[in-house]
């Protein structure tokens, strides 16, 4: 998907031609994503946050799937999705601009939503993408921030209540991405996109589902991938600790020592 106009007005469109009876994968992305049924109804089916949806769908039905959720789609019948992309960004920009507070907010999956301002604002963007139609940015902007607002005001933003932990989906997709990428330099902006949350809400609600912060999970992930891998003997320490995602073996050894107190050098050798 290429990136240019989501840097600069938060927004990207496209027609999608779907085929009949083929199943489409939709990885998790960092955007909130739309998509806008275009044509004769179809049966569809499809699976996002670990439910399954079956339905009649009709021209102009309205699938909103949060940055970071994936799914897969299928139709009994070839169709065209108009389908939007939008920065997290702009809607939390439009949150403050309505005077609510992003970090009490957080979009959900919605399906079938019927709903003729998105839409409208859908096809003018889709007219200004267009290489044969208008491309005045301060139109596209102003629709982007117009699609913005909607996504707060409608019913697919709910308010967080205090209190309130991870969902299991969250939980498991953040345990996925840590795992799969220990040996990366982790930040609280990525954990927050997987979550589909806010930094500020991230850090709260990590804390509350997994006991610890998010940095202290992450180091004892660590801990526990160079524990297994000395476990296995196969390589040195200095190799172990930048495959577990520490700095170097000094930083492993302290973080190690913290963790399970006792040193990788001294674990190895009652590993002999």
């Amino acid at each position: 998907m290429p990136g240019t106009w989501l840097q600069t007005i938060g927004v990207e469109v496209e027609h999608r031609r779907i085929t009949a009876g083929l199943n489409y994968y939709v990885p998790a992305s960092p955007y909130h994503r739309l998509g806008i049924h275009v044509g004769p109804p179809v049966n569809a089916s499809c699976r996002c946050d670990g439910r399954q949806h079956r339905r009649v769908q009709a021209h102009g039905d309205i699938d909103i799937v949060p940055a970071g959720l994936d799914g897969d789609w299928e139709d009994d019948a070839d169709c065209t999705i108009l389908r939007l992309w939008i920065n997290p960004g702009l809607v939390r920009q439009a949150a403050r601009d309505l005077e609510i507070d992003p970090d009490r907010l957080v979009v959900e999956p919605q399906f079938q939503r019927r709903d003729p301002k998105i839409e409208h604002i859908a096809w003018a963007l889709a007219s200004g993408f267009s290489p044969d139609g208008p491309s005045d940015r301060l139109y596209s902007e102003s629709l982007a921030r117009a699609l913005a607002v909607q996504l707060v005001q409608g019913a697919s933003i709910r308010q967080v209540p205090s209190g309130q932990t991870l969902s299991s989906g969250q939980k498991r997709r953040l345990q996925d991405f840590i795992e799969a990428n220990l040996d990366q330099d982790l930040s609280l902006d990525e954990l927050a996109q997987v979550a589909a949350i806010s930094v500020s809400h991230l850090k709260a609600l990590f804390r509350r589902s997994f006991g610890m912060p998010a940095h202290q999970y992450v180091i004892h992930r660590r801990v526990e991938r160079a524990r297994q891998l000395l476990d296995q003997g196969k390589i040195p320490l200095s190799q172990i600790a930048l495959e577990a995602g520490f700095a170097h073996q000094s930083h492993m050894a302290r973080s190690m020592k913290r963790v399970l107190g006792i040193t990788p050098a001294a674990l190895a050798r009652l590993r002999r």
